[in-house]
């Protein structure tokens, strides 16, 4: 009897042991699957059992159990039954994964938003686009190239093809269509970006200056310009693994403002000669956003007022994290039509159908390689100067997100493609090579 007390006393033990040093991965694990959840089903629409099947049967989260309560608009989830999380959907602001301290009673402002333009013809407006048929287009290998990404192991969800303003391809996967919302990922981060750019334009801030953070004022990191950050150039320590319990994964899942997660970094390296990709770094540039304003009103209008409505961008909603600051690192809902909506207007350069959102300069200066980046990198802009798709032109920069978000603009063939799924495991680069090629010269 004794010795059975001893085992079980052990096995206990070890029990709590390896919780204990499991507790911060089942923390992240069960908060994914809760975010994801709340907003696949209440952002996006679908079912639970959709995302289920879906947006959460990866390894591991495929591991974790969901659940819905719609009464209140919330989702949990559970890793193991061990340790359960909550997410909240908030109107105006989508999901927040929620600390269990968080008031879900509290009133939080919520961004002021126009109405979409049903009548002129999309991309301008909503509206049906008048037909086009391109002579100079082969649409049998336009169409062949489209198709291919729909597969079991591309896993793609919504292709759009835009040539000459005109929508010339468009394929989605079952259960998707032109008006489902698709989570962009880090494409948001080039929305944020765009901001920093609108503002410029207008006067109203100075990229070249010192970023304007209280905490570094003492030390060498006061020389840090706003301009080091657009460009993920500011030598401090960030780590971007998702795969791991990392930076980036303890920002998205466990703190209350994601602004502030990058600001105790210590220097690795130099401004301007250390990249270093960092979710951390974006939302610490939508905090800077919100020092622009008076009121946290005015920050939370400014997005939609400035760029996201402004252009027509009306299916898009942006999440904000619990203390109600954008995600801007990640959070960003959209229509891939919409998304595509947001590639013409660096197509043409910051101008939306007369509208001038920003000019060319800003373009110039976004899309100018980062040092230390081998050509890949601008100002929360892809690029391929280092021909990182070696059989699309050098000059096409490109929108991209976790999980094979991708809008690329191609300023030579005057065109979008839009691709949206749930890999990266398509062949990107023979997909561009052969949509370009459905050009004929």
């Amino acid at each position: 009897m004794k010795l059975l007390k001893k085992f079980l006393l052990l096995l206990l033990a070890i029990v709590a042991i390896a919780f204990y040093f499991n507790y911060p991965r089942l923390n992240i694990l069960a908060g994914y699957s809760a975010k994801n959840t709340a907003s696949s089903v209440f952002v996006a629409n679908r079912t639970l059992a959709f995302t289920d099947s879906t947006d959460n049967n990866f390894s591991p989260i495929h591991l974790t159990t969901d659940k819905i309560n719609s009464t209140e608009k919330s989702a949990s989830g559970s890793a193991f039954g061990l340790l359960t999380r909550k997410a909240v959907y908030r109107e105006g602001l989508g999901c927040v994964l929620v600390s269990d301290d968080f008031d879900t009673s509290k009133s939080f402002p919520i961004p002021n938003r126009s109405q979409g333009d049903l009548i002129t013809p999309y991309p301008y407006g909503n509206g049906p686009q008048k037909d086009t048929i391109f002579a100079n287009i082969d649409y049998d290998i336009l169409n062949t190239s489209v198709e291919s990404m729909f597969n079991n192991v591309n896993k793609t969800r919504a292709v759009v093809v835009i040539y000459k303003d005109q929508i010339i391809a468009e394929k989605y996967d079952t259960g998707f269509n032109k008006d489902s919302k698709i989570l962009g990922w880090s494409m948001t981060k080039s929305i944020t970006g765009t901001l920093f750019g609108i503002l410029q334009c207008q006067g109203k801030l100075n990229v070249f200056d010192k970023a304007p953070i209280s905490e570094w004022q003492n030390d060498d990191r006061k020389n840090i310009t706003i301009h080091n950050l657009l460009q993920m150039n500011s030598g401090l320590e960030w780590d971007e693994d998702y795969n791991t319990i990392s930076d980036v994964t303890k920002m998205l899942f466990l703190e209350k403002d994601m602004t502030k997660t990058q600001i105790d970094k210590p220097f690795v390296g130099k401004p301007n000669e250390t990249w270093n990709y960092s979710s951390g770094t974006t939302n610490l540039l939508s905090g800077i956003l919100r020092q622009q304003f008076d009121s946290h009103q005015e920050y939370l209008d400014f997005w939609y007022k400035a760029l996201i409505d402004r252009i027509g961008m009306n299916s898009m909603i942006v999440e904000a994290d619990m203390s109600g600051n954008y995600v801007g690192s990640s959070y960003a809902w959209a229509t891939p039509r919409d998304w595509a909506k947001f590639g013409l207007l660096y197509l043409h350069n910051g101008n939306w159908n007369g509208d001038h959102l920003f000019d060319k300069d800003w373009v110039d200066y976004a899309t100018t390689p980062t040092p230390t980046s081998d050509g890949w990198y601008g100002a929360q802009i892809w690029l391929n100067a280092g021909s990182r798709y070696p059989d699309a032109p050098k000059n096409m920069l490109s929108f991209n997100g976790y999980q094979g978000q991708n809008v690329f603009i191609l300023p030579d063939q005057d065109m979008v493609i839009v691709r949206m799924g749930l890999t990266k495991n398509a062949d990107i680069n023979v997909f561009l090579k052969t949509v370009i090629s459905s050009i004929k010269h």
